[in-house]
């Protein structure tokens, strides 16, 4: 091809390429899917290698391979066999601990080989080299005469167990001066580490550790409400429950109708109850065998009082230290039908909850716990000033129960529904009671795990 003046241009030469989608659409198959002649090769599946650990990773085995493989053929001796009861073969509900020596085995394969220094596992940590106290240092700004670090000896006696429990009790000792053990060691009493008077001043004078600017205005000391404990044998713990959305219809201020609202546990499943039950016998007989059973969901019912006069009245009622919390005036309604004396509050039901996101505390109900600081009134008050604690048990998440997306849900559903119809409560009658012989039982059971003071004077 040629050009002005004469200059001939190169010709370059260029694909078209065009994508273009044309729709395919495949007729109905001519029979019911059943009648397809599908091609499956089972065999060529269930030999393969990765079929077996794929089997493996979605149902492990609960019972101890042994010579038989996990399938004993001489069952003479296992007791209870023949009763059915073959707990002799599987491996126990609570796992025991582990020996020391037996963790190494549990590092991953590609730890194996690399120093022991080295984190495994963990991407975002990066090795931190500190300047030890003891490297040689630099005399009159040159170099130091060897490049070798001298190691800090490792003080023996220090990692004794009976120096670091010492070294515990000095805490407590500087805190608490006046009950500083000073006697021989004993079983049951052992002495305090000697504070210094650096370690002394620190605690009368308390520094913020990244603000030394700030200065502590008061301090309370934080231990249990020991009268605080509810009836809860195996915790006397409390439950935390949250609520999505608001469960009231007042949204321009904040409600105090909730600070006299009760919740109703509604009876759910009752096989499930039942297999609590014998759970929760099954583990107070033996706690290192059976361990602390999960309680079934539950569904709840809201009930508040209609206005919010009647809030102080039963916030008075239910106060302990209130001089007038034993009397009949506080009370709004009567509890029987036709009687003139008013002896209870009757608080309609609002609404309906079910039981969402929860969490139980019962193996640790310390792992949480509610702290509210108290400032005695005056010397009367039986509780002195402190920050108390109270464990908390479990934590719920409420969610609007929604009954009429259960209907289309099944007929499993519809039988709760009407189970639920059954038991169903517009109001109830609320009054106040001292706790029963059994009640009080159970609260000096968990009180007395926590209370030494007990043991000091039986010892004493």
């Amino acid at each position: 091809m040629s050009g002005t003046g004469g200059r001939t241009e190169r010709v370059v030469h260029q694909d078209y390429i065009v994508r273009q989608r044309y729709s395919n659409t495949l007729p109905p198959p001519p029979g019911a899917p059943k009648l397809l002649d599908l091609p499956i090769n089972g065999m060529a599946t269930y030999t393969m290698p990765v079929y077996a650990e794929r089997m493996l990773k979605a149902q492990p085995l609960n019972i101890e391979a042994d010579a038989f493989l996990g399938m004993p053929i001489d069952l003479v001796g296992m007791p209870g066999i023949f009763e059915g009861d073959e707990s002799s073969i599987q491996a126990p509900q609570v796992t025991p601990a582990m020996d020391s020596r037996d963790r190494i085995l549990l590092r991953p394969l590609k730890s194996l080989g690399k120093p022991k220094n080295e984190i495994a596992d963990i991407s975002f940590l990066r090795r931190t080299q500190y300047v030890a106290e003891d490297r040689t240092r630099i005399e009159g700004g040159g170099r130091a005469a060897t490049g070798r670090i001298k190691r800090r000896k490792l003080d023996i006696s220090k990692e004794d167990p009976t120096h670091i429990l010492r070294s515990t009790i000095k805490g407590f000792d500087v805190a608490n001066p006046e009950s500083t053990y000073t006697g021989p060691d004993n079983v049951s009493n052992v002495r305090g580490l000697s504070a210094s008077l650096a370690e002394t001043e620190a605690w009368k004078h308390p520094k913020h550790p990244s603000n030394p600017h700030l200065k502590m205005v008061d301090s309370y000391p934080l231990i249990p409400d020991l009268s605080g404990f509810t009836e809860d044998a195996q915790t006397g713990g409390y439950v935390v429950l949250k609520f999505v959305g608001n469960p009231t219809g007042i949204t321009d201020r904040y409600d105090p109708r909730l600070e006299a609202s009760f919740l109703h546990s509604v009876a759910g499943d009752p096989e499930a109850f039942a297999e609590y039950v014998e759970k929760l016998e099954a583990h107070k007989s033996n706690p290192e065998k059976f361990p602390v059973p999960i309680p079934p969901t539950s569904n709840f019912e809201l009930f508040h009082p209609e206005e919010e006069a009647v809030v102080k009245s039963i916030k008075r009622k239910r106060d302990t230290q209130d001089p007038e919390k034993d009397t009949d005036s506080f009370y709004t309604d009567p509890r029987e039908e036709g009687s003139l004396e008013k002896n209870c509050f009757k608080i309609p039901k609002k609404r309906q909850y079910e039981s969402g996101v929860q969490q139980f505390f019962q193996d640790d109900p310390y792992q949480e716990v509610a702290v509210a600081l108290h400032d005695p009134e005056d010397e009367a008050d039986p509780l002195r000033k402190a920050a108390y604690f109270y464990p908390i048990a479990m934590k719920t998440q409420l969610k609007p129960r929604r009954v009429g997306k259960m209907k289309q849900m099944g007929p499993s559903h519809q039988q709760e529904l009407d189970r639920e119809q059954e038991q169903k409560v517009d109001a109830v009658a609320v009054w106040w009671r001292d706790m029963n012989e059994e009640e009080l039982e159970q609260v000096a059971g968990v009180v007395e795990r926590l209370d030494t003071r007990a043991e000091e004077v039986d010892g004493a």
